[in-house]
């Protein structure tokens, strides 16, 4: 049997990503989102809804934690960035160009879920409580989708039917195009899933690209799956 090499998550881990970070994900041009609606798929506790939101960009997150006691979060986010923390360091598939050490990540961590701790308690509307495959919104509700660090990545715990039941669902409220970032799994390894999706039946009212982009963290991260109407 073949060693696992990547991180060892038991779990959909509950960590802060900042807007910067989303930025370089999905290489978004924020002046383009302005008074686009836009839907953060999973966001958990990360920052880019409040940011986003502070710069005129409408964004609504989706999330099943939301429905949790704000303290039950707190104390989850918390055990997830300490335990990350602990380990990530010690594994081979990460390039830490962006992050510097794992000093300095953990410091972005905090950082963002601080800033979405703030933002949940004033503007709780813009955060949904749910879970995919099932979305409580209308068809063609936002103008673009984004989804960070679930699909994909958690392949060996969200079966190919969860993922092809996502994203029909996530493309029957975006009127404009869904970003999956990354397209590999934790070990740094092209998702099996990927070319699946692609050619199957019950997606063909859609395209798939995958684009490139100048950001890698997770080994072979440097991609989104982006999808669009046919």
């Amino acid at each position: 049997m073949q060693t696992k090499r990547g991180l060892q998550l038991d779990h959909v881990v509950l960590l802060g990503r900042t807007f910067e970070e989303y930025r370089r994900y999905f290489l978004l041009e924020p002046h383009q989102l302005i008074g686009k609606r836009v839907l953060d798929a999973a966001g958990g506790v990360s920052s880019f809804c409040a940011e986003a939101n502070e710069l005129g960009i409408e964004v609504t997150a989706f999330d099943p934690i939301y429905s949790a006691p704000v303290e039950e979060i707190r104390a989850r986010s918390h055990a997830d960035l300490q335990s990350v923390h602990q380990t990530i360091g010690l594994v081979p598939t990460y390039r830490w160009d962006f992050y510097r050490n794992p000093d300095y990540m953990r410091a972005l961590r905090e950082r963002a879920s601080a800033i979405f701790f703030s933002d949940f308690k004033l503007h709780p509307e813009r955060y949904v409580a749910g879970w995919l495959p099932i979305l409580p919104f209308a068809d063609g509700e936002f103008d673009l989708t984004l989804v960070s660090y679930l699909l994909f990545a958690y392949q060996e715990r969200l079966d190919y039917k969860f993922h092809r039941d996502s994203i029909l669902e996530i493309m029957r409220v975006t009127r404009g195009e869904a970003r999956i970032y990354p397209t590999v799994t934790f070990e740094g390894q092209p998702s099996v899933y990927l070319p699946r999706l692609c050619t199957d039946p019950a997606l063909r009212r859609f395209a798939f690209a995958e684009i490139k982009t100048d950001f890698e963290f997770l080994v072979n991260s440097n991609s989104y799956l982006r999808v669009t109407p046919a």
